[in-house]
């Protein structure tokens, strides 16, 4: 999909720089956030490493998870807020993290817990961690060469093409740089969207196989939606990597606002889970 906005671009622009620049671009992005989105993103959430004395009972479940689970053991950190959630991350199962809340630990009863950390284990398990690295990289290349390709286009910048066609071409290319900046970034994060709430679903699904009780993490979900903590600065790039959503109360259950939710209703993900256990 780079590749294509890239070589669309240099189509236009009768110029092969623009396609080996985000080519180029791509490339560096995958790496870095390959290798270092992890730290970027405990860094964001103002995660702290723990070590097993520091929480025991905490590390006794995640240990025994990754035992049931056939995984490393991750590394686990805790993050100083009220509202009870968590998230996972690192590129492989032997660099995989998993991150909670004080809130959490502090409203959730053990098998809960175990539900909301095997939830977790399964993105490790999943990859679903890296997949959502490559979709914002995706999502985050679409918005700067669409925006590029835009300011281009009125700058009048537009190469050969607009200058041997006149006006009708000038005309052309401006519509189609209008409709490229708005509906190309629009799309590639409703892509981005889809796949994450898919994801949610999977995970939720291989967290009950991994307990055998579907039950804890329905319940522990329950909790999690029921909270009214807020938690204190939110972000919209690491939203998606929590098991709910930290915009409490900012999300609708309209069709449009599902769209661009970043995760499923809770209530579709408790009805799935206990129908697992009928």
């Amino acid at each position: 999909m780079v590749i294509f906005f890239g070589w669309l671009i240099s189509y236009v622009m009768q110029t092969q720089v623009i396609l080996w620049v985000s080519v180029t671009f791509a490339i560096l992005m995958n790496f870095f956030s390959y290798w270092y989105s992890d730290k970027i993103v405990l860094a964001m959430s103002r995660a702290k490493e723990i070590k097993k004395q520091d929480a025991p009972e905490l590390y006794r479940i995640v240990e025994n998870l990754s035992i049931t689970a056939g995984l490393p053991v991750p590394k686990v950190y805790i993050m100083e807020e009220a509202q009870p959630n968590a998230f996972a991350t690192g590129r492989n199962p032997k660099n995989g993290v998993v991150a909670v809340t004080r809130g959490l630990l502090e409203r959730l009863d053990r098998t809960e817990l175990e539900g909301v950390l095997a939830h977790e284990f399964s993105h490790i398990g999943n990859r679903d961690i890296l997949l959502s690295t490559i979709i914002v990289v995706l999502v985050g290349m679409v918005v700067i060469l669409t925006d590029f390709f835009f300011r281009i286009s009125f700058w009048g910048g537009m190469g050969g093409r607009s200058r041997e066609g006149g006006g009708q071409a000038r005309l052309i290319m401006v519509l189609l740089a209008v409709a490229l900046a708005i509906l190309a970034p629009i799309f590639a994060t409703l892509m981005k969207l889809a796949i994450s709430r898919k994801r949610e679903f999977l995970a939720d699904a291989s967290g009950a196989l991994l307990t055998r009780y579907p039950e804890g993490l329905a319940r522990a979900l329950e909790k999690i939606s029921n909270s009214p903590e807020p938690m204190r600065k939110p972000s919209d790039a690491t939203a998606h990597l929590y098991i709910a959503s930290p915009f409490k109360g900012r999300e609708k259950t309209s069709w449009l606002h599902k769209l661009f939710m970043t995760h499923p209703p809770v209530e579709e993900r408790v009805r799935a889970l206990r129908g697992m256990s009928m």
